[in-house]
């Protein structure tokens, strides 16, 4: 006990400095999701999705942060002992595929915000590939350095994107624009959906910074502040321009409103913010794939590979990369959260990963039956809750309990035989 406590004072930090960390990666994904929102429903109709799928992801987010600070491990950790010591190998696999895409949106978007900012303000072309290179270096220079300088990169940050984004809305609500019909056929289930779909993978992966947090209640703490309170706000103000102007994205709308600079600069320091997180939690999962070469030496080459796959067209690719994360990552969280509850409310204890199966097929069949409701519900063959990410967790959760229970029967049913 007493080491538990000493690992609560010493190399952690506050739920507040969680949620700023959080928050400095979440901007980037709000930012491309709340306009093509706003651009397809009445502002009314926008608020009320928001607060809906905020409310989801706050109940999902404080229970994960609370299971990394219970279990002091990040998720890849954590998954071992739903998934087994090597089955674990394939989920950190996908994990890392997720968050590499969405570090190369990221640098990707950096280049073309800097080039547009630069052109149109300055007039200076540079090349795209120049200036997503540019930004990796400082994305690698974010994170290589750990923890401790991803919350400077946030504290110095999130203020600045904050700022800029009443500034936004200030600019918005005092524009003299037209309002035009919304023409959208867009489902409230389907609406709250890309609310939660947009940051369900970070949700999913926030045992990583609750393993870093004081205690439970600054765990509960950060849950709240990121996803019930700064997250809702972020995305109603970021709905608002493109609610008035029906346009899809944040640049496009502010061009009708008056001024684009706020929209473009906010985007980079976004970029900078979330591409820090990103890197972060790509490097813990990839050096679980890698285990003989130094953290930061995997965050260079993950620099170096976003630097080369940034530069190409592959906002082409962003949807179905987003309908593909929105299917595999939730079911993995539901498995992690539904152990939690069954086995390890009292704590992970490894010893346990050396007594059990190192791959434990069982849990693989409720991931993959999560899944593939997922892409059923996602692809409209049939609906449960309306919305797609949370059909895929909770049938997984479900499926895992069932299946555990089954297998705890047989093997109490063997004990009892012999």
């Amino acid at each position: 006990m007493s080491s538990r406590n000493n690992t609560e004072q010493s190399n952690t930090a506050s739920g507040a400095q969680i949620a700023m960390i959080l928050l400095g990666i979440l901007v980037t994904p709000v930012l491309l999701a709340s306009s093509s929102l706003g651009s397809q429903l009445t502002l009314g109709s926008a608020a009320a999705v928001i607060a809906v799928g905020s409310l989801i992801l706050t109940v999902l987010a404080v229970i994960n942060i609370a299971i990394g600070e219970q279990a002091r491990l990040p998720t890849y950790g954590i998954v071992k002992y739903s998934f087994g010591s090597k089955g674990a190998i394939a989920i950190n696999v996908i994990m890392a595929i997720s968050l590499f895409g969405w570090i190369a949106v990221t640098a990707n978007m950096f280049g073309h915000s800097v080039h547009d900012l630069l052109a149109t303000q300055f007039g200076l072309e540079l090349p795209v590939a120049l200036i997503v290179a540019l930004g990796c270096v400082i994305f690698v220079a974010s994170t290589a350095f750990g923890f401790e300088a991803l919350g400077k990169v946030s504290k110095f940050a999130v203020p600045i994107i904050v700022l800029l984004m009443f500034v936004i809305l200030y600019m918005a609500l005092t524009a003299s624009v037209p309002l035009v019909e919304k023409v959208s056929d867009l489902s409230f289930g389907a609406a709250v959906s890309s609310v939660v779909g947009t940051i369900i993978v970070l949700v999913a992966t926030s045992p990583d910074f609750g393993s870093f947090v004081h205690n439970r209640k600054h765990a509960v703490l950060a849950g709240i502040l990121t996803f019930g309170l700064a997250y809702p706000v972020l995305f109603l103000v970021g709905a608002i321009p493109g609610s008035m102007t029906s346009e899809g994205s944040l640049l496009s709308a502010m061009a009708i409103i008056g001024s684009t600079l706020p929209a473009a600069i906010l985007l980079v320091f976004a970029c900078i913010t979330g591409n820090a997180g990103n890197m972060f939690q790509g490097t813990l999962v990839v050096s679980t794939l890698f285990t003989k070469f130094p953290k930061w030496q995997l965050t260079v080459v993950l620099g170096i590979l976003a630097a080369i796959v940034g530069s190409m067209d592959i906002m082409a690719w962003f949807i179905p990369f987003l309908l593909f994360l929105g299917i595999a990552t939730p079911p993995i969280a539901g498995i992690y959260i539904a152990d939690f509850f069954i086995n390890r409310r009292n704590g992970y204890d490894e010893a346990c990963l050396q007594q059990d199966p190192a791959i434990k097929p069982m849990t693989f069949v409720a991931w993959c039956v999560g899944s593939l409701v997922g892409f059923c519900t996602v692809n409209g063959w049939f609906t449960l809750s309306g919305i797609p990410s949370i059909d895929s967790l909770m049938i997984a959760s479900i499926g895992y309990f069932l299946l555990t229970r089954i297998g705890q029967s047989k093997g109490s049913a063997l004990t009892n035989n012999g």
